[in-house]
C-alpha cells in the first residue's frame, strides 16, 4: 500500500468519524434548539394548534385551556400609592394586588375570577380619566380600589401564602383581558362586601338610575363575619353629629321622637328616614352615624339609640360574599357577573 493510499484511507476514516460525530451532535442539540424557538399557542379551550391540528399538553395534568395572561401583561397601570408616589405596574400584577386586597383569598376561585373581572373593568373605565392627573388610579379604597403588594399579602396569609397566591394567579390568568360590558362598553363595575338579601338600586344611593345597577337577590347570610352588628350612640352624640352636617334639624324634646318611620326597599334597606324634621337617605344616615350599611333599624332604649345593622357596604353592584355563595352553589364567574350587573355581558376589554 502506497503512502498516498494509506493517507487517503486514513483521511476517509477521519471524515467518516467526523460526519458521525456531527450527526450525533445535531441529534443531541435538536430538541434544545426547538425549545428555544417561538412558542406554540393553542386556541383557548380547544387543545388545537392554529392550523386545526390536535396537540397534547406537555404536562398530562396541566389544563391546556389555561390562559397565559398575555393580554394583561401587555398593558401598564400607573398607580398612585398612599404615600404619594406613582408606580407603573403590568395590569396582571395590579389586578392581582386588587383582588388580594379587596376579597378574601379563601373564597371560591369563581368568586375570585368575578372579582378580577370587576376590578379590571373598573380600572379600564378610570384609565385615561381626570380623577388622578398623574396616575390612572389610586390605592385608596374610599376613592378607587384597594391594592396590596404581593409580599405584603403573602406575609398576611402566613402558611397559606403559596396556596392563596397560586389561587389568585389562576383567577387573574383565567380571566385575562376580560371585563363586564353593557352595550359593548365597560361598565362602572361597583362592588361591596355583603347584602341583606338584596342589592340596592343605584338610584336609591346616588339619585341616578343606571341600567345595569339594579336591585337583585343576593344569597349570602349569617355565614358572613359581622353580618349583623349593633351601634349604640347617646342622644347628645346623635345631636352633635346631626347638627354638624344638617344644622336645620330640630332635635329638641324627647329623643324617642327624633327619628320617624323609615321608607324601605325590598331588601329591608332604608331608602329614607325622617330625623328632626328633615329627611335623610339611607346612605346619608349610614355615613352620618358610621354604620356598616344602610340596612338598619333604629330604636331608643331610654338612654341611647341602638342601630341594628345587616350587611356591609353601599349595596350597589356585586356583593362579594354573595358571589362566593353563588360560586359554592356551582355558578361560574360569568354567571355571577351577569347576575349582579343586570343586562351586562362578559367580554374582552382588550
Amino acid at each position: 500500500m502506497s503512502r498516498e493510499d494509506k493517507g487517503a484511507r486514513t483521511g476517509g476514516g477521519r471524515q467518516t468519524v467526523s460526519a458521525a460525530l456531527a450527526l450525533v451532535l445535531i441529534l443531541f442539540f435538536l430538541p434544545v434548539l426547538a425549545l428555544r424557538g417561538e412558542p406554540v399557542y393553542r386556541r383557548p379551550g380547544t387543545g388545537e394548534l392554529p392550523n386545526g391540528e390536535a396537540v397534547l399538553p406537555a404536562d398530562p395534568t396541566a389544563d391546556p385551556a389555561l390562559p397565559t395572561g398575555t393580554r394583561d401583561r401587555g398593558r401598564a397601570v400607573r398607580l398612585l400609592n398612599k404615600d404619594g408616589t406613582v408606580a407603573e405596574l403590568t395590569m396582571t400584577d395590579y389586578i392581582w394586588g386588587v383582588v388580594a386586597a379587596e376579597m378574601p383569598a379563601s373564597f371560591e376561585e369563581e368568586a375570585l375570577k368575578a372579582q378580577a373581572c370587576a376590578a379590571r373593568t373598573y380600572t379600564a373605565v378610570l384609565q385615561g380619566g381626570s380623577k388622578h392627573p398623574e396616575a390612572d388610579i389610586c390605592a385608596d379604597s374610599t376613592c378607587c380600589q384597594a391594592y396590596t403588594e404581593r409580599s405584603a399579602a403573602e406575609a398576611r396569609w402566613g402558611l397559606s401564602a403559596r396556596e392563596y397566591g397560586e389561587k389568585l394567579d389562576r383567577a387573574v390568568a383565567g380571566t385575562d383581558g376580560l371585563g363586564v360590558l353593557y352595550e359593548g362598553k365597560p361598565i362602572q363595575a361597583l362592588f361591596f362586601s355583603s347584602a341583606a338579601g338584596r342589592t340596592t338600586d343605584a338610584v336609591e344611593v346616588w339619585g341616578s338610575s343606571v341600567a345595569y345597577l339594579k336591585s337583585v337577590d343576593s344569597p349570602e347570610g349569617d355565614e358572613v363575619p359581622n353580618y349583623r352588628t349593633q351601634t349604640a350612640l347617646g342622644a347628645e352624640e346623635v345631636k352633635a353629629l346631626t347638627l354638624a352636617s344638617y344644622p336645620g334639624a330640630d332635635l329638641s324634646g324627647d329623643p324617642a321622637a327624633w327619628f320617624g318611620q323609615a321608607a324601605r326597599n325590598e331588601g329591608g334597606g332604608v331608602i329614607s328616614i325622617p330625623l328632626g324634621g328633615i329627611t335623610l337617605t339611607g346612605g346619608q344616615a349610614r355615613a352620618l352615624f358610621s354604620l356598616r350599611s344602610a340596612c338598619f333599624t333604629v330604636s331608643w332604649d331610654g338612654s341611647q339609640f341602638l342601630f341594628d345593622v345587616t350587611g356591609y357596604g353601599h349595596g350597589v353592584g356585586m356583593s362579594q360574599y354573595g358571589a362566593n355563595a353563588m360560586a359554592k352553589n356551582g355558578s361560574s364567574f360569568q354567571d355571577i357577573l351577569t347576575w349582579y350587573y343586570t343586562g351586562a355581558q362578559v367580554g374582552e376589554l382588550w
